[in-house]
């Protein structure tokens, strides 16, 4: 089971986006996908389709201890993707568990009790570097930094990278950097060619060769509650985020990745329906 978490303090960088869409794709890849919204805005939540305003159980009462991570996953409509939803009542998790024993490994001792396996686990965490992104990152193998091609794109990349050092030192040594994401590309910008440049001379081949552009599809799928390979397959965001998941599955690039066949659409009704 690998687990990767998705992970920058800065927002607006297509965060989620990318771990929803990456996990979607695993999914679609006959990956058995477990994504775990870990963000109290819940837009992983709703990107499924799941109305965030109605569940009964979610991540916060899992890092609460009131019930096992079993009991919160929820399913989507791919087949092969499941998620443990957020909302709000999570925003307040990082202040009620402040004091309890051993509270950056709660999410990680629900993920060592859980008894359903899953081939990936994709951590949504928060963009912040509190109680709830230490617990992803405590939990996961290994980090995925979505990177926005945009000015000041590597501004706080320094806080991320020592905390990530903190936490291989004292919590996760296992915990490695998967790979940087370079998102929000606009090739008719000089400015996202200099950015690129410069994140790879940082990063250097952690950077992934596939880069995710500015597109209007990517912003318009979240709003009826689907991943862009169910909203908009054929479209520039989505054939990026199908080839980015074939680097991290290890596919070489330019090869159509096998793809499950059976996608589970939970009623006719709802597919396509935008949500409010």
């Amino acid at each position: 089971m690998k687990k990767i978490a998705f992970c920058n303090q800065k927002g607006g960088v297509a965060k989620t986006t990318s771990a929803l869409n990456i996990a979607a794709y695993l999914a679609l890849n006959g990956k058995k996908t477990l994504l775990i919204d870990m963000d109290p805005q819940a837009n992983a939540t709703s990107g499924v389709g799941i109305n965030k305003s109605t569940i009964e159980q979610s991540i916060y009462n899992v890092l609460h201890e009131h019930i096992g991570l079993e009991q919160a996953i929820l399913p989507t409509e791919i087949e092969l993707l499941s998620i443990v939803p957020s909302n709000l009542h999570l925003t307040g998790a990082e202040v009620e568990l402040v004091n309890v024993m051993g509270r950056e490994y709660r999410l990680k001792k629900a993920i060592e009790e859980m008894k359903i396996h899953f081939d990936y686990i994709i951590f949504d965490c928060p963009p912040s570097l509190g109680l709830l992104t230490i617990n992803g990152l405590t939990s996961a193998n290994s980090v995925i930094i979505p990177i926005q091609c945009e000015y000041y794109a590597l501004e706080g990349l320094g806080q991320l990278m020592h905390t990530l050092n903190l936490i291989k030192e004292n919590l996760n040594p296992a915990l490695e950097v998967e790979g940087v994401l370079m998102t929000l590309a606009d090739y008719r910008t000089n400015l996202t060619k200099e950015v690129i440049d410069e994140v790879k001379e940082y990063f250097e081949d952690k950077v992934y060769k596939t880069i995710i552009p500015r597109t209007v599809k990517l912003t318009e799928a979240p709003g009826f509650g689907k991943p862009i390979a169910l909203y908009a397959e054929n479209s520039v965001g989505a054939i990026k985020y199908g080839e980015v998941t074939r680097e991290i599955l290890g596919l070489p690039l330019g090869t159509e990745p096998i793809i499950a066949k059976e996608v589970k659409i939970n009623s006719e009704e709802d597919h396509g329906e935008k949500i409010g």
